[in-house]
């Protein structure tokens, strides 16, 4: 069976021969992993079988990116965002946040009128090629996008927007509305150029680790109306929609599956997103991709591991609307060993008789 009708298959609720598979290794894993027997030359994606890929656009303001300093150890950067970030030589942890772009309404307004769609935000020879690869090879192919709360998140500081959340809801809908806007129109000029997409893979962190980042109340006055036209707008072009949330989103579940949010992912462990509850409670209404606590594949030993994922696949399998994922990103601490032994679990435990 191929990638595509597999992962159809799960997001529809339907069983196949095995659930698909799909994961997010960090790039620090991948040069380690070269060292332990990943062959060069060959992606994980390619070696471990990813069933999932994807394409997107730049949707920033498309500011110059701008090497500020560096060092052995750290790179300083302004982004195409416009803000200021520190980064580990490897990118393998978060960045410090130096400075945002955003600092009021004001400076909103005059970035605003560079978030117009453009041909140049794609990068066609490279992109296209790339597409017709992976197409080939049965992968699901999606238009990939950060959106929303997240998304805005490069613009304003997580303060500053969280205080406009509540003070200025205005301000906020508009920044929310008009990256969307965006996002939705360079999905429409990658189609008519010639991707062909099975889904929307979209990115909005709205938790950590005890809870929501604001109140139900503001999500639904908010980013609900704009997470139903997304939803709308690809639906209406065949697509199945997947939802990036980390953290604590227990709550939002409900709002998820009534915008038409088809898979969320990637169900944090350290978050309380308990896998097996969560598809007891509302596994008949929407899938989902992920919930497998990476912190186990790290051990040496090698039990809880396959408890973990032997417990929690055999139920969430049932039925369709399971794609197996780590519960976020494989880190450098996982070797290449404990990670295959990983992946031959999944395929033993994720098969259907």
């Amino acid at each position: 069976m191929e990638p595509r009708e597999r992962v159809k298959m799960a997001l529809e609720h339907r069983e196949a021969d095995r659930i698909p598979i799909h994961d997010s290794p960090w790039q620090a894993t991948v040069d380690r992993w070269r060292t332990e027997g990943l062959p060069s030359g060959v992606s994980p994606a390619d070696y471990f079988g990813y069933e999932i890929c994807g394409f997107g656009a730049d949707t920033s303001p498309q500011f110059p990116v701008e090497v500020i300093s560096e060092d052995d150890e750290y790179i300083v950067e302004r982004t195409s965002f416009g803000g200021i970030r520190k980064n580990h030589r490897d990118y393998s942890t978060t960045p410090m946040i130096i400075d945002y772009p955003c600092k009021s309404r004001e400076d909103w307004e005059r970035i605003k009128p560079r978030l117009k769609p453009s041909d140049y935000r794609v990068d066609w020879v490279t992109g296209l090629r790339e597409f017709h690869r992976q197409y080939s090879r049965g992968r699901f192919i999606t238009y990939r996008a950060a959106v929303g709360f997240d998304k805005i998140q490069a613009y304003v500081a997580t303060p500053r927007l969280l205080k406009a959340v509540i003070a200025e809801p205005d301000w906020v809908i508009d920044m929310y509305w008009t990256d969307a806007k965006l996002v939705m129109e360079m999905c429409d000029r990658m189609i008519r150029a010639g991707f062909k997409f099975d889904g929307a893979f979209l990115a909005c962190d709205l938790g950590y680790r005890k809870g929501l980042f604001f109140s139900p109340r503001h999500f639904e006055e908010q980013l609900h109306p704009v997470f139903k036209e997304l939803c709308r707008f690809f639906h209406s072009r065949g697509m199945y929609v997947i939802l990036h949330s980390c953290g604590r989103v227990k709550d939002l579940i409900p709002y998820f599956i009534e915008e038409g949010i088809d898979c969320l992912q990637p169900l944090e462990v350290k978050a309380g997103m308990d896998l097996i509850e969560l598809k007891e409670e509302y596994g008949d209404k929407i899938a989902f991709m992920g919930g497998i606590d990476v912190r186990l594949m790290a051990l040496d030993d090698p039990k809880p591991i396959e408890e973990e994922i032997k417990r929690k696949i055999t139920v969430a399998k049932e039925g369709g609307g399971y794609i197996y994922h780590s519960d976020h990103s494989v880190p450098k601490n996982v070797s290449f060993k404990q990670y295959m032994r990983v992946i031959e679990l999944v395929k033993k435990y994720g098969r259907y008789d």
